[in-house]
């Protein structure tokens, strides 16, 4: 008779045993059909290349003109050109040249930076093409793109960066009243090597500031002519163009000894995409 009270006392112990066992599991699982959480896939590159190791000396000496003539160590010096400061080298670098020629002032300068998404809904990539439609859309480029040239001309970023209103006061064409070193995202409307927005190179070009299409995933050019004082003319292209979440900036200047002389538009455009294209293969590395 001792033998049944054991074993209801068994049962009953582990009947309580299942139940709270039961409780446990639907607590854990107290919200069902929740929403899940897709986190947005990192940008393809996670470094950036050395800026000033990036430009070839042969090409620096073909941008460069008068380098190529000066003392070893002076020419060893103006190749290794002026890292730009930075306070997140991971995250943007860059470098600057410059040479001086009996004709001509020459400046050289690029830029790197490596976009972060710090949003998990946002990818690396579309923070990337925000930032770059906000440049694109800043340097006002005259008349519309070629159809196909520029599909993310359009995405809603709202507006520029609040640098365009100080290149346009300061930077028109002839006005006199221009930097002689621009600033890095200088960019405004200036076409040809007259410095007349809008006229066709001597070999029917356009170079205005415009689309450029095969550079990244979407590229442009901008052509800044200004006054140095009230006497030399200094032009500068610049070519932005972005990879995955890297955008790059290339700006390119002369700026002529004669005052009477104006920078040729087609030599700098075609120097500075040249460089470009080189840059992009750099980063694909």
């Amino acid at each position: 008779m001792a033998y049944v009270p054991g074993v209801a006392l068994l049962a009953a112990l582990a009947v309580g045993c299942s139940a709270g066992s039961d409780g446990s599991a639907t607590d854990a699982d107290s919200k069902p059909g929740g929403p899940t959480v897709t986190t947005a896939p990192p940008g393809k590159y996670r470094t950036l290349p050395a800026p000033c190791r990036a430009v070839p000396a042969s090409t620096l000496k073909d941008l460069l003109p008068g380098v190529a003539e000066l003392p070893r160590q002076q020419q060893e010096k103006a190749l290794r050109g002026s890292p730009t400061i930075t306070y997140d080298t991971d995250r943007k670098v860059g470098c600057s040249w410059k040479s001086d020629a009996p004709d001509s002032t020459r400046n050289l300068s690029i830029d790197f930076e490596r976009v972060v998404s710090y949003d998990p809904l946002v990818s690396d990539d579309d923070r990337a093409r925000s930032l770059y439609v906000k440049k694109e859309n800043a340097a006002e480029l005259p008349g519309s793109a070629t159809p196909g040239t520029a599909p993310e001309k359009g995405t809603p970023t709202g507006t520029g960066e609040g640098e365009k209103g100080q290149e346009t006061a300061t930077g028109k064409p002839g006005d006199g009243k221009g930097s002689a070193d621009p600033s890095p995202s200088a960019s405004a409307s200036a076409g040809s090597p007259s410095g007349t927005p809008g006229t066709p190179g001597s070999g029917g070009e356009d170079l205005r500031p415009r689309v450029i299409s095969g550079l990244g995933d979407a590229a442009f050019l901008d052509d800044l002519l200004t006054r140095a004082g009230s006497t030399a003319q200094h032009r500068t292209v610049s070519v932005v163009f972005r990879t995955s979440n890297v955008i790059v900036t290339v700006r390119y200047g002369e700026q002529p000894a004669l005052v009477t002389k104006v920078p040729d538009s087609k030599e700098l455009q075609d120097k500075a995409q040249a460089l470009a294209r080189k840059l992009a293969e750099v980063i694909s590395e």
